[in-house]
């Protein structure tokens, strides 16, 4: 087995800093929900779709260390590593914001990780070789069949589309906001290791 992950919005939790953010600058009332898409929605909503654009750059860039791991992600990724799943990290990351200050995306992402440990040898141990940022969601795609992922997570139904049906896809949902009966749900990491043998079990 071999298991590929997604990082935004699934290893890695933005919400709160969105909302964090959005308050900051003064766009939202504390009372929007701490969710990314309803603080996009909201200000689509008002016309602010450019404001909504820089606050992406901004959480994934210049603030991105504020972002909390998803809830039990790291525990779970420890604890499949204890139990032989093997892992690479596959995400689709422009390397630059598409409007606003040019910060670097993939090195903000790269200092994330770095940040939870994943590399070190009292965390999870990782090489960097097991963490690939691609420019475009064929690239990405592509590199999830070259690196012979057989299971691979993440929360946009449409990449797992894009998969061919050797390769298991698994959402991550923890909201369930996804149709049942579509996909295969990991709705929390604590179940990872029981949803992901329950496809070949």
């Amino acid at each position: 087995m071999l298991l590929g992950l997604d990082f935004d919005n699934t290893l890695v939790r933005y919400d709160a800093l969105f909302h964090q953010l959005a308050q900051e600058k003064g766009l939202i009332k504390d009372s929007l929900p701490a969710d990314k898409t309803a603080i996009r929605d909201f200000l689509r909503s008002q016309g602010q779709d450019k404001q909504f654009t820089l606050l992406q750059g901004e959480v994934y860039g210049l603030r991105i260390l504020e972002a909390e791991p998803a809830e039990g992600m790291l525990e779970a990724l420890d604890m499949l590593q204890q139990r032989g799943v093997q892992m690479v990290l596959v995400s689709h990351k422009t390397r630059r914001p598409y409007t606003g200050p040019a910060y670097n995306l993939h090195q903000a992402a790269w200092s994330w990780l770095d940040k939870q440990g994943f590399f070190t040898a009292d965390g999870l141990g990782w090489s960097r070789g097991q963490v690939f940022f691609e420019e475009t969601k064929n690239a990405k795609v592509a590199r999830i069949k070259a690196e012979g992922c057989t299971h691979y997570v993440d929360d946009l139904p449409e990449i797992l589309e894009m998969l061919p049906s050797s390769i298991k896809g698994i959402l991550y949902d923890p909201n369930n906001t996804c149709e049942d009966g579509l996909w295969l749900k990991l709705r929390a990491w604590d179940d990872a290791y029981k949803v992901i043998t329950s496809i070949d079990g």
